[in-house]
């Protein structure tokens, strides 16, 4: 039976005004659009919680082709707003799919859009930045859905870390997928050290990366108590913290960043990524600002500072460290399409952190080294 699509409307806060075809959850939803370069890896882009709030165009025209299964979820469940795609395969041709993209929207309460332009979108996008829009299955009317995005809260308003974190601490008990197996790895915690990872919305590949390096990993709530992590620290409980990627503007989230100064103050070993390298340059006093449309997709080229090699990275933010936290920190790694901050090593701190994601999942693998190197670093 072939799946029937159903008539969606999308408003832009630029004017525009879109018809198309819905699959997936009906209903209306707000958000902010955004563009992925990724050539796979659907999935774990719409699970990934960096994602929460915003709708992400496919510059892949092709999706659904491999379905959708279990194993390749970044979290418990699908973060995105929505997806716009050029052409919906529904009928999935891999092994591994245990249910269709449209089934796996539908569970998850994310809208599905199809049928429309999506190089329009793209580089609507690209030249006039990431905007606000509404879809919709149930409200064909211009002006109702530009009145209800006109009353709707903005992304940069919108605390997503409440929503996507977890709310109890838990001890991380696998590591890499492995190909021979058809499963993930169980960590080992060979190096007989342990960090505590607070989650943002932290990406499960992150977390078995950083088992892999033989880790023990606790994962904590956004919630945590910087004096208990420093007592823990000086009492040789911990070697280290790890700060997770997450959703949303970084400046909205005062009391963590709060919180991580008090880490630095107690030259706590702390590694970040994406949110908490964001978080980093906050806490040190040197706020973050919002790019134009971001980066995200895999297949980025970063310019490791330290070895002048080239690495192709998978990325997904839309807010960045300034220059002037050069003051403070010596740069290791440099974006090569707009030559924005990518990683950073504090000065005098044992602090470090990168903006793109090592773990990729989806995207290239060039960049895993550096959980090796926070492993060893402690």
């Amino acid at each position: 039976m072939s799946l029937v699509l159903k008539p969606i409307w999308i408003y832009i806060e630029n004017g525009v005004f879109l018809s198309a075809k819905g699959f997936g959850y009906e209903g209306t939803k707000t958000g902010e659009i955004v563009f992925n370069t990724s050539m796979s890896g659907y999935q774990e882009i719409m699970s990934d919680p960096s994602y929460a709030g915003q709708f992400v165009v496919f510059t892949m025209p092709e999706i659904g082709i491999v379905g959708t299964n279990d194993d390749d979820m970044e979290s418990l469940s699908a973060h995105s707003c929505g997806m716009i795609i050029r052409n919906l395969n529904e009928i999935p041709s891999n092994f591994r799919a245990t249910s269709t993209l449209s089934e796996f929207l539908k569970k998850h309460q994310s809208i599905g859009i199809c049928d429309i332009d999506t190089r329009f979108l793209t580089k609507m996008i690209r030249d006039g930045g990431a905007k606000m829009m509404i879809a919709s299955t149930e409200i064909s009317d211009k002006e109702t859905l530009k009145k209800k995005l006109e009353s709707s809260p903005r992304i940069e308003d919108v605390n997503y870390i409440e929503k996507v974190g977890v709310k109890k601490a838990y001890i991380h008990e696998s590591g890499v997928w492995d190909s021979a197996t058809m499963g993930y790895n169980k960590a080992t915690k060979s190096m007989g050290k342990k960090v505590v990872a607070i989650d943002f919305g932290v990406k499960r590949n992150i977390l078995n990366e950083l088992c892999e390096t033989g880790l023990e990993v606790e994962v904590v709530p956004h919630t945590f108590n910087a004096d208990d992590l420093v007592r823990r620290y000086k009492a040789g409980e911990i070697h280290g913290v790890f700060l997770s990627n997450g959703p949303g503007d970084p400046l909205i989230l005062k009391k963590e960043a709060t919180q991580i100064a008090k880490l630095i103050t107690a030259k706590v070993p702390m590694f970040g990524i994406c949110l908490g390298h964001q978080l980093l340059s906050i806490a040190h006093g040197y706020p973050t600002y919002k790019l134009k449309f971001g980066h995200h997709g895999g297949n980025h080229p970063v310019k490791n500072m330290n070895n002048s090699t080239v690495e192709i990275t998978a990325q997904n933010h839309n807010y960045n460290v300034p220059q002037e936290i050069c003051s403070i920190a010596t740069v290791t790694h440099m974006n090569l399409f707009d030559n924005t901050i990518e990683g950073l090593k504090y000065n005098n701190a044992p602090i470090f952190s990168v903006q793109h994601h090592p773990e990729a999942s989806p995207g290239p693998h060039e960049s895993k080294y550096i959980f090796k190197e926070f492993a060893q670093s402690l």
